[in-house]
């Protein structure tokens, strides 16, 4: 291994369940994990929820909504930063990096489209600290899906935990990491990662329309209604599922009207049980039952969901906590890590994670002016 220079980095994530900014900071030389640092989450208010949730999906923008809420992202992404740094008596001074993931409003690899909205080099003047933003373009560009890019970052929080090992992502949209042992000593651990089906985000959407509430807590509402399984299992049919991985999704892709005339617990219960049945029908594609299975992501707050997955994989299952993990934060760490790795030319994908052709570097830099 190359020596290489460690970087105190600040990660910055703003996920498909929008529900505000998670910022996270470590330092790390792109290869080994040598601290973790102070951590916050900037919720959302509603207002600006509302605004970001109007610009998502294919084409959507009035013609002047979409720049005003790049900037006005943007600008909470700088507040973000000052209040971590405050929290805990640092200033820009003490961080080398940003790594500035933006907010995914539309994604549709197979179309070569990966779009992550907010201004990096405004984002670098604001906070006086250089940004690095942009990590998927380069590995859709390269014929990848461009997501998902945590998994390098699971292998370096796994290395000291027994293999075959499964991580669950239940953000916005669902996603796993599978990590094996090495086929051989001194090889690398083998990897698999790729997108398994809807996440929280059709939980959470259904919760608002239905309730106005923001998410279901604990999953009390899906505990009360009774799951449509003729609807999951029309699901099932969308040639997503017929397709091997590495693949991924956008918060969009599955047409969930058929929930419509649903009563709020039977739609939340529905949902509920379809996003475990994804990750329980991926277990197809792993080279290894896992020993394991851990769970990162908001999801991993709601008690219902997290006993149907149980249920469908046949296998306890804990939050990433129960091995040190702080699963609220862990993406926005994994961005801090990325933007090293991307600072250092380092790859930030794999065939095995995206399916580009060879592992692929990525990341736009952009260098802060002089500080005051």
């Amino acid at each position: 291994m190359n020596e290489r220079t460690p970087l105190v980095a600040l990660g910055l994530m703003s996920g498909t369940s929008l529900d505000g900014i998670d910022a996270a900071i470590l330092r790390t030389d792109g290869e080994r994990i040598l601290e973790f640092g102070p951590h916050a989450t900037v919720p959302y208010y509603a207002a600006f929820r509302a605004r970001l949730r109007a610009i998502l999906g294919e084409g959507a923008d009035d013609g002047g909504q979409l720049q005003s809420v790049v900037r006005d992202l943007t600008v909470k992404h700088a507040l973000a930063v000052r209040f971590v740094l405050a929290e805990n008596d640092m200033t820009a001074s003490d961080i080398d990096l940003v790594g500035f993931h933006g907010h995914t409003i539309w994604h549709s690899p197979g179309e070569g489209i990966t779009r992550q909205i907010g201004d990096g080099e405004l984002l670098s003047s604001l906070t006086e600290i250089s940004v690095i933003d942009d990590f998927r373009g380069q590995d859709v560009a390269a014929g990848g899906q461009g997501a998902p890019l945590a998994p390098l970052f699971h292998t370096v929080l796994a290395r000291d935990l027994e293999k075959p090992l499964a991580i669950v992502n239940f953000g916005g949209v669902a996603n796993i990491t599978w990590i094996g042992p090495a086929s051989s000593p001194g090889d690398d651990e083998r990897i698999i990662a790729f997108d398994t089906g809807p996440g929280i985000a059709p939980i959470d959407d259904w919760i608002f329309r239905q309730t106005g509430k923001r998410f279901d807590e604990d999953g009390a509402l899906a505990r009360a209604g009774t799951p449509d399984e003729v609807i999951i299992d029309a699901i099932f049919d969308h040639p997503f599922f017929r397709q091997s991985p590495p693949k991924s999704l956008d918060r969009h892709t599955f047409d969930l009207a058929a929930l419509d005339s649903h009563s709020p617990a039977d739609g939340a219960a529905t949902l509920t049980k379809l996003t475990a049945a994804c990750v329980a029908r991926a277990r197809q594609y792993l080279p290894a039952p896992p020993r394991r299975w851990l769970v990162t992501g908001g999801g991993r707050h709601n008690g219902a969901l997290m006993e149907a997955l149980a249920a469908a994989v046949g296998a306890p299952v804990d939050p990433v906590e129960s091995v040190g993990w702080n699963g609220d934060v862990l993406e926005a760490q994994a961005f801090a890590y990325l933007a090293v790795r991307s600072r250092y030319g380092l790859p930030l994908s794999l065939p095995e994670t995206t399916g580009v052709a060879q592992p692929t570097t990525g990341g736009t830099f952009h260098k802060v002016t002089e500080r005051a």
